[in-house]
């Protein structure tokens, strides 16, 4: 800003006023470097020379013009594109019929100030002397192309966008330009850098380079361009590594320590959106210190560069990709580039250096030993960077811009001939011309369709361009894939990847990334104080799961759902019951059986020994009515074993219920029955005929009724149902049944206590009667391991887990049915089978 503002002071200011109408410029006027005058002229700034020579001014006289060194033969080539374009549209009978258009190119140098200081000559002519007229006429031009660069382009562009001249750049691509209220007279026919670098941002994506380094040019074109695709690779999770600067005026050792942070990095993808001019001096440095294995991402202003491809030592730049504007192909133009000569125009110094840069000579003989040029050399046998055709990307938009400005003109032209109170000098203005720009929509024969958006850019369209190694070692451009910023976002790229090379003439994507990809079960956990590319892989947790590679987070599955194995899949969760197939359930099965089949043989025994008086001895109904029960309770203990179903849940309680309280009933009228035969037995008595057999089978029958109705209640108010319980384990899923109604359950189960603890107490009462007569002993002491078991069975039940729960229950069942059957029919049989001799009624009676 400093410079500039130095620069227009100078032209404004820098004058000393002769007489009060005219002034004189101290500095001397700068000329054009090529020009011709027509009915309308177009003015134009290229960098035709690469560097300006840097001048140390004492302050003391006058400063000398600044000398510009290097000719550019791209630039050249864009200078006399543009002069090719207009010559065509001069010629053309249907654009500007009548009218032709002239031309004053001038020069940037690649500096600023130059480009500020060539604007200014554009605005105001290159007359020595002004006068006061000079303010009031028209610009010397009425559109400006150029420049090639962001920066000066910027200048030049703030300078002349006050007074409404219009600027349209081929190569200007900072996303900066599009600013309407800083460039409000600026339209490009190149994209903006915003396309550019969101496409690169998507490029970077594609290929899974999650972790790169960048490095950009020191100006308005690196900081924008890298400043947007910084942005846009947050957006699409891509982490930046470095982010290092330079610029072609940097010192050796400057560059020197932007390779070794590049040396360092552990990122093997470098973005270099960097100018042209500023990428071969660090290109030089690279190729000495020998750094190979990077892939490297370039921009569109070097990427399709022929000065480095055909340079054979930056072979490590093969495998390179980028995006360039599309190709295009301009017929007559190669003719047209070969028939420059100096003799066209014999005093033009630019010509003559021209001449002599291609063909290696002098056309002044200096005698310096420097091969003078005959004149008589033909461009047709050079192959260089201007005659090569092939590559017209950004030529191809100096065209455009032209055709634009004639098409603007074109329009304006037309419409004023319709009208009648429009005067010729309010026709060509500037403003004039630049309202008519906005609204160019043409195509040009190339087949592209022109027009600018509210910010004056043009569509985005890209090549993607793939450097690929050619036979005689140097670099070649493969067209790889496009992008265009008029498809849906899904179709914006398209890459044909099969066709690419990558870095060190490699076929395989190069891998570039802080952290390996973490594979689903896992999750990524952020390194602390590092990018988030940079992370660890957590396993998910139980019942967690990611199906996702580099998932940020575990998804927990489903209630009934948990992780597999490698947490990468919800899977239904086992279903825990107590089976017939398991090894629990088939030993608790053949108990049960066995428990059945002894009770059954035992029944067998006493229904043969019938009529012998043990078997008579204490109501053999009795006996054979709790012989039935506990075939019963040994048999209802399958019903606990299997899926519980919601038939199997409420037949395993009530069944259960019910056949012990019928089993304890018999036990109960057994208990009571010796105690009435022992009282009957004494002188006097007569109370066996208050509880003869009819009044026992009532008693059982009674007692039986109240607990067949417990359960009926039950049943209907809340019966039991199957319950998959989910609370106990995580992992999976028990299913049991449910009570239903709590009161239900432990009022069955209470009442079976009841009957079972009156029954022992009436026992214990009766264990001293005469052991020949009575089995009150026996009864006492199955009916302790009958209290036991259910005692103990409590706080079991409550704390097993899943089947466990089942699997105690059925043991208790089991273990008070066996502590039924033995202690109370085992000393029978023992007799029966054993000791038949002890079998007789004497014997029976032998202790009273």
């Amino acid at each position: 800003m400093a410079k500039r503002a130095v620069s227009l002071l100078l032209l404004y200011s820098a004058c000393v006023l002769v007489v009060a109408e005219v002034c004189r410029l101290l500095s001397d006027p700068s000329p054009p470097l090529l020009s011709a005058e027509r009915d309308i002229n177009i003015g134009a700034i290229f960098t035709i020379h690469t560097t300006a020579v840097l001048q140390i001014h004492p302050f003391t006289s006058k400063p000398e013009p600044t000398k510009c060194i290097s000719l550019n033969l791209r630039e050249f080539k864009f200078a006399q594109t543009l002069i090719f374009a207009l010559e065509e549209i001069n010629n053309s009978k249907k654009l500007l019929p009548g009218v032709t258009l002239g031309y004053k190119i001038y020069e940037a140098c690649g500096s600023v100030s130059q480009a500020i200081l060539s604007g200014m000559a554009l605005m105001n002519s290159y007359e020595e002397t002004l006068h006061d007229e000079s303010c009031s006429k028209p610009p010397f031009v009425h559109a400006i192309v150029g420049t090639s660069s962001s920066s000066p382009t910027v200048g030049m562009a703030s300078l002349v966008g006050p007074f409404s001249i219009p600027v349209i750049s081929h190569f200007a691509t900072c996303a900066c330009l599009s600013d309407r209220k800083r460039f409000p007279s600026f339209f490009r026919t190149i994209p903006s850098d915003y396309y550019q670098s969101k496409a690169l941002a998507q490029l970077v994506k594609h290929f899974g380079w999650t972790w790169v380094g960048t490095v950009r040019s020191r100006n308005d074109y690196g900081n924008n361009g890298i400043a947007a695709f910084e942005k846009m690779a947050q957006q699409e999770r891509i982490c930046i590594e470095y982010s290092e600067a330079i610029i072609r005026t940097d010192p050796k050792e400057q560059l020197l320590k932007t390779l070794e942070v590049i040396k360092k990095a552990t990122a093997r993808v470098v973005v270099a959106f960097i100018s042209l001019s500023d990428f071969v001096p660090f290109l030089k440095l690279i190729a000495q210190q020998n750094i190979t294995g990077l892939q490297w991402v370039g921009s569109e202003s070097w990427i399709t560069s022929r000065i480095i491809a055909e340079t054979k030592e930056y072979s490590f730049l093969t495998g390179s990709v980028g995006f360039a504007v599309a190709n295009a192909k301009l017929d007559g133009l190669q003719e047209f580039l070969v028939t420059v000569h100096p003799d066209q125009e014999p005093k033009n110094e630019l010509l003559k250096e021209f001449w002599e840069t291609v063909f290696q000579c002098s056309l002044r003989n200096t005698g310096s030993g420097t091969r003078v040029c005959t004149g008589s050399e033909h461009l047709t046998e050079l192959q260089n960077e201007y005659t090569d055709v092939s590559e017209l990307r950004i030529a191809s938009k100096v065209y455009t811009a032209v055709y634009a400005i004639a098409h603007a003109l074109h329009n304006l032209i037309n419409d004023v001939k319709s009208a009648t109170n429009i005067s010729k000098g309010d026709l060509l203005t500037p403003q004039k011309v630049l309202k008519y720009i906005r609204d160019v929509n043409f195509t040009v024969k190339t087949g592209e369709n022109i027009f600018f958006d509210a910010s004056g850019d043009p569509v985005a369209k890209y090549d993607l361009v793939n450097w690929q190694p050619a036979e005689d070692g140097s670099l070649q451009f493969k067209l790889v894939g496009v992008y265009d910023s008029s498809l849906p976002s899904e179709t914006l790229l398209q890459v044909d990847q099969e066709n690419m090379v990558w870095a060190e003439n490699s076929r395989q994507v190069p891998v570039s990334v802080c952290s390996e990809s973490c594979p689903p079960g896992t999750r990524k956990a952020v390194q602390k104080g590092r990018p988030v590319c940079c992370y660890d892989c957590i396993p998910c947790a139980d019942g967690e799961i990611s199906n996702e590679t580099d998932s940020s987070d575990c998804f927990p599955c489903d209630l009934e759902y948990w992780s597999n194995e490698n947490r990468n899949r919800c899977v239904l969760k086992v279903t825990e019951f107590l089976s017939y197939t398991e090894i629990m359930g088939i030993v608790l099965s053949i108990f049960s059986f066995i428990g059945a089949l002894l009770t059954s043989i035992i029944y067998f025994v006493f229904y043969l020994h019938k009529e012998t008086p043990i078997v008579r001895a204490n109501n053999s109904e009795l006996s054979f009515l709790l012989l039935f029960s506990l075939t019963l309770c040994f048999l209802c203990s399958l019903t606990f074993i299997g899926r519980p179903t919601e038939w199997s849940c409420m037949l395993r309680h009530t069944a259960f219920g019910i056949t012990f309280v019928l089993c304890i009933s018999c036990v109960l009228g057994k208990t009571i029955v010796v105690l009435m035969a022992f009282k009957a037995t004494l002188p006097g008595s007569n109370v066996m005929k208050w509880f003869g057999p009819v009044q026992q089978r009532l008693s059982v029958v009674s007692l039986t009724l109240v607990q067949v109705i417990i359960c009926v209640l039950w049943l209907t108010i809340s019966p039991p149902f199957p319950h998959k319980n989910m609370n106990y384990y995580r992992e999976k899923i028990i299913l049991e049944c449910h009570v239903g109604s709590d009161v239900g359950f432990w009022a069955v189960l209470g009442y079976i206590g009841l009957l079972s603890i009156l029954c022992f107490v009436l026992a214990f009462l009766a264990r001293k009667l005469p052991d020949n007569f009575n089995e009150a002993k026996f009864i006492t002491f199955s009916m302790l391991i009958f209290c036991a078991v259910w005692i103990t069975f409590i706080p079991a039940y409550i704390s097993s887990p899943g089947k466990f729960t089942v699997a105690m229950e059925i043991f208790a069942i089991l273990a008070s049915s066996f502590g039924l059957l033995f202690c109370i029919f085992s000393p029978k049989c023992y007799i029966i089978l054993l000791k038949p001799e002890q079998n007789t009624k004497k014997n029976m009676m032998g202790k009273l």
